[in-house]
Formats: C-alpha cells, sequence, structure tokens
C-alpha cells in the first residue's frame, strides 16, 4: 500500500508516463532478483533409465540376405586346461667335450648357433697333446728296434747259431712293442688328433646336428674333463621335438594318464594349435603349489617352438561326449559376453545371450547354455549387427 501510495504523489507531480517508466524499472528488478535466486538453487534431479537388455528385437531390411545355419551335435572330449613352457628333450641333448684339457684358442660357434654334425666348433691347445705325440714316437722307435731283434734272431735260429728260448724272448718283446704303439695310436685318435700331423691343438667337432641351447666356455678359457667332472663347453639339442612340461594340480592328476592327447596352444601363434602326447607324469609333487610336472611330447617341425615359450594346454582326459556346437562366426562378442541372432518372425531377430565351451576343429565352438541342438541362428552374427548399427 505504501508503494501505491507514493506513485499517486509522483503521478500528481511528475505525471502519468514517468510513473509508467519507473513501475516497469522496479518490476524488472523484482524479476532479476528472483532469477538470481532460482540460479543459484541446484537443478532438480533427472534419473536416465538404461537399457541393458539383452534379448532386444533386431529389425533389418532384407532379412533373407542373412544365411541362417542349424547348431549340430559334436563329439567332444572331457578336457583339462594347464600351462607350461617349452623345454629341450634331454634325451635329444649331446654335450660337446674335449677329452684333451687345455686352453681354448678358437671358438667357432656361440650360443644360439644352427650346427651340423662333424662340424669345427672349436680348437683347444692342449698338454695332454704333446705328452700323447711323446709317447706314440717312443711306442714307434721301440716297436722298430724289437722288429729289427726279431728278424735278427729268426735268422740266426734257423743257422742253429742261437737256443729257441732266445727266439721267443725277442717275439715277446715285439709284440709288447706292437701292443704299446697300438695303444698310444688309440690315446692320439681318443684326443681327436691325427698321428701323420703332429699339432699342439686338438680340433673339436660337432657330435650331432642342431642348436646349441648351452655354452660353459670362451676364447682363452680352460676345456677338457677333470675329475670334478664336466658338463661339456656346449651342449647341442636337437629341438625337431620338443617337451611342454606343465603343472598339473594334485585334485586333477587323476584324470592324466599316459597317451593322453594334448592340444598346444603358443601365445606367439594365435589361432594355431600343436598336437602333442603325454608322455610322462612326474612322480613328485612341489609341496608348495601342490603341482606335478606333466610332460607332453610335441613336434616340432621348422624350430617354431623355441626354448621357454609360455604354452596353454588343453588335455584330452576323458571319453567323448557329443555336445551341441555352432560355427564361431555365428557369435558376437560384446561388452564381454557372446551373443547370437536368431529367427524371431516377421523379419525380426533375436539377440540371444550365450555360455561358450571350447573351440573344435573346423570353425566350430562347444556352446554350454543359451541354446539347443537343431535351433537355427545368423551364420554371420557380426555382419547383422553391423547392418542393424547403421540401421
Amino acid at each position: 500500500m505504501r508503494e501505491i501510495s507514493v506513485l499517486v504523489k509522483l503521478c500528481s507531480r511528475v505525471g502519468p508516463a514517468a510513473v509508467v517508466l519507473l513501475a516497469m524499472a522496479s518490476l524488472s528488478g523484482c524479476k532479476d532478483k528472483q532469477q538470481d535466486k532460482s540460479a543459484q538453487e541446484a537443478p532438480p534431479a533427472q534419473v536416465q533409465v538404461e537399457n541393458n537388455s539383452v534379448n532386444d528385437l533386431v529389425r533389418v531390411a532384407a532379412p533373407e540376405r542373412f544365411q541362417l545355419v542349424s547348431t549340430d551335435t559334436r563329439p567332444v572330449n572331457g578336457t583339462l586346461s594347464v600351462t607350461g613352457s617349452v623345454n629341450p628333450d634331454v634325451s635329444r641333448e649331446i654335450p660337446v667335450l674335449s677329452l684333451a684339457n687345455g686352453r681354448v684358442v678358437a671358438l667357432h660357434v656361440g650360443l644360439g648357433d644352427t650346427v651340423r654334425k662333424g662340424q669345427l666348433v672349436m680348437e683347444v691347445q692342449s698338454p695332454d697333446v704333446a705328452a700323447a705325440f711323446n709317447t706314440y714316437t717312443k711306442a714307434v722307435n721301440d716297436e722298430h728296434l724289437t722288429d729289427v731283434t726279431l728278424t735278427r734272431d729268426k735268422l740266426l735260429f734257423d743257422k742253429g747259431a742261437i737256443a729257441k728260448s732266445q727266439l721267443e724272448t725277442a717275439q715277446a718283446g715285439e709284440d709288447d712293442a706292437a701292443a704299446d704303439l697300438r695303444a698310444s695310436e688309440q690315446q692320439l685318435h681318443v684326443l681327436g688328433v691325427d698321428k701323420n700331423h703332429p699339432a699342439d691343438t686338438v680340433k673339436v667337432y660337432a657330435p650331432a646336428s642342431g642348436v646349441i641351447i648351452s655354452q660353459n666356455t670362451t676364447a682363452s678359457g680352460a676345456a677338457g674333463i677333470t675329475y670334478a667332472g664336466s658338463s661339456g663347453s656346449f651342449t647341442i639339442a636337437d629341438l625337431s621335438h620338443v617337451w611342454v612340461i606343465c603343472d598339473v594340480y594334485e585334485n586333477d592328476l587323476a584324470q592324466v594318464k599316459v597317451g593322453d592327447t594334448a592340444h598346444i596352444q603358443i601365445n606367439a601363434y594365435p589361432g594355431e594349435s600343436f598336437r602333442g602326447t603325454v608322455s610322462d607324469i612326474g612322480a613328485v609333487l612341489d609341496p608348495a603349489i601342490r603341482t606335478a610336472k606333466v610332460r607332453i611330447q610335441v613336434q616340432n617341425p621348422g624350430g617354431r617352438l623355441r626354448i621357454g615359450m609360455f604354452a596353454s594346454a588343453t588335455l584330452d582326459v576323458a571319453k567323448a561326449t557329443l555336445q551341441t556346437a555352432l560355427p564361431s562366426t555365428a557369435v558376437l562378442h560384446l561388452h564381454d559376453r557372446d551373443f547370437v541372432f536368431v529367427p524371431a518372425g516377421n523379419g525380426t531377430f533375436r539377440r540371444v545371450t550365450v555360455k561358450l565351451g571350447n573351440s573344435l576343429d573346423g570353425g566350430w565352438v562347444v556352446v554350454q547354455s543359451g541354446l539347443a541342438a537343431g535351433q537355427q541362428v545368423v551364420a554371420n552374427a557380426l555382419a547383422l549387427q553391423n547392418t542393424a548399427d547403421q540401421g
């Protein structure tokens, strides 16, 4: 009421037009105050509901262009999944030894090299060679002397100049000298030295073809056999066959048998499987993790499996049973789930969640739940999903 009386007084003094302007300014100020007050207040909460349904109906144009395929029943072995690593077959490992003790003066190969049988790998300078040649030279001289003596005594005995006992003594001396000569020649042969080419070094050759997986000496290092034993200057392994050694828990050991088939997967070759056979089950368990070592024999043509590679193995440990399977192309992997599309009538498809099992030969995969045998699904789930997204 006070504001009205003030406006009446102003109207009588300044006129109606000025009053109208003052009233509009007053109302604008009130409106600005209300807007400032509303701006300071928090906006009302809005709830957005996300559709998490996985059994959605999908409609696409020309649904007949998407080929259907029926699920099938296939024999599937009971399996056990384990992990391990690639190792050399110890029965195919051969040490490279120098039977002459001495100093390595030349190395012709190194760790990781591929060698062939008979290839020169190193040279060793050895005092054993000098001693063996000394023994051989003396044996040659002794045998020559006893042979001359025996020839002379035979001539004298034939003329009756000496007794038969003296001839027998000469014959025994010749036999002993010949035996010593043969022994000295064999010693040179064992050391790897040619008696016709004297030298102070021994040439050591590869005893077999393969890959050098261990090197225990360097140039100017020592080589040879000692009383403490020696693991060899090099170790050559034939890697055409390798072992995949896996850890199997104690509770699963009863399922594994020697001769079981194993399918090996290597991270370096995704989507590829190597076939092997269980050849040994360890008799001793690791007390810390309660596992036993299971050895799988695997062929390795071309040396693609390299020592130390991580491997996962699937062991066929039970008789085959019929299980539902479908082509892997019919499966759509989305948001850590697997889906298939089944016909829903009227040109629509329903997206159905499935739980998958092991992969099978021929690009098929086991379906553990979600589908029945003989049920039809879209053969190429990814193509249908892309078409639906673009529409």
